[in-house]
């Protein structure tokens, strides 16, 4: 089979196009024949060691090891099984739960021993992947592309807002809307649990799109004054912030909180240090969380709302396999609204 591999740490470079032996199913297993692989952060900071290089690189204490094939985002048709799993999968169109874990159910994604697909994992830069057969779910859609968009970005998004605990009616910040997790955070805070949202982009080219995806108002980082229009269009502080974008927003987020507001960060784009001074923490009284992933009861929970089609697919870009250094470069480009993609 094709596939596309990082054969170490660096550029775009380090991704090769090759030809290796497809995988063979183990016992608790099923082969998937990739159909559409979204493209996240994950990914390219794991090629770029931006989580750090050697044992610190992946999720695991041991590291990446490479050649690894990446990609998390996965959908497909089930081809073949191993022993121990039931013969009625095959055909079946399935969407990858992204991770392993012995950890107890509500804990899966904060286990010592949780394990990524594209990480400790080979994943979806492929023709095809093997994966355990509980952990592949009905594809929430009809078409492999809609239905690959959700699983990392979705499933973090999902889970920041259950932290932050959102109430019909809040009002909740989203920075970096735009983006894969942006995108979703607005839709689910908004169309599944009801909060109003003030969505951050960098252009406001998008700001009908974002509306369309729940946004009540649509605000441009670019701005000299962006704490000053925050706090206008909301008549004053905001309830929550989710944020994707670390250091270059984190200033204005706290500053726009009200007292006793929530911080929910899951990346850092815009700059992964900062400066904090604990004096606006405790006497803001703000909670703050760091938050990744989540767990399999709120990956079946998002699933159902994107089968009610409470949330819907943001695609900006495909792109065909052998094509997997230019869809990174674009990932990593100012100015798009949603997930890119790569089909195999």
């Amino acid at each position: 089979m094709r596939a596309v591999q990082v054969t170490g740490y660096g550029d775009v470079d380090q991704l090769k196009l090759v030809d290796i032996p497809r995988p063979e199913p183990k016992e608790n297993e099923v082969l998937v024949k990739v159909k559409a692989c979204a493209i996240n952060n994950t990914e390219i900071w794991m090629r770029e060691g931006a989580y750090g290089t050697g044992s610190k690189s992946g999720w695991r204490p041991e590291g990446v090891q490479f050649p690894r094939t990446p990609g998390s985002d996965i959908t497909g048709d089930i081809v073949s099984v191993g022993d121990q799993v039931d013969k009625s999968m095959v055909g079946k169109s399935v969407v990858l739960f992204p991770f392993t874990s012995s950890g107890e159910e509500g804990t899966e994604h904060i286990s010592e021993d949780m394990s990524f697909i594209g990480s400790e994992y080979d994943g979806g830069y492929a023709e095809y992947v093997v994966w355990p057969a509980e952990l592949c779910y009905d594809m929430p859609l009809d078409t492999y592309p809609e239905s690959a968009v959700f699983s990392v970005s979705g499933l973090t998004a999902w889970h920041m807002v259950k932290q932050i605990q959102v109430q019909p009616g809040e009002t909740v910040m989203v920075t970096g809307a735009n983006g894969g997790v942006g995108s979703l955070n607005v839709q689910i805070a908004s169309k599944v649990f009801g909060a109003k949202v003030i969505a951050i982009v960098g252009d406001l080219k998008d700001e009908e799109k974002m509306k369309d995806l729940g946004a009540t108002h649509v605000l441009s980082y670019q701005s000299d004054h962006l704490p000053e229009d925050i706090l206008k269009v909301n008549g004053g502080p905001v309830d929550s912030v989710l944020d994707v974008v670390g250091d270059a927003l984190f200033e204005t987020s706290l500053q726009v909180l009200k007292k006793g507001g929530k911080f929910c960060t899951s990346g850092s784009a815009g700059g992964q240090k900062t400066n904090l001074d604990f004096r606006t923490l405790y006497l803001k009284h703000i909670t703050m969380y760091g938050s990744v992933l989540g767990t399999r009861s709120e990956f079946k929970d998002m699933l159902q709302a994107i089968s009610e089609e409470k949330i819907k697919p943001v695609i900006d870009k495909s792109f065909p396999l052998e094509e997997a250094k230019e869809a990174q470069v674009y990932f990593k480009s100012k100015g798009k609204l949603g997930k890119i993609l790569l089909l195999p």
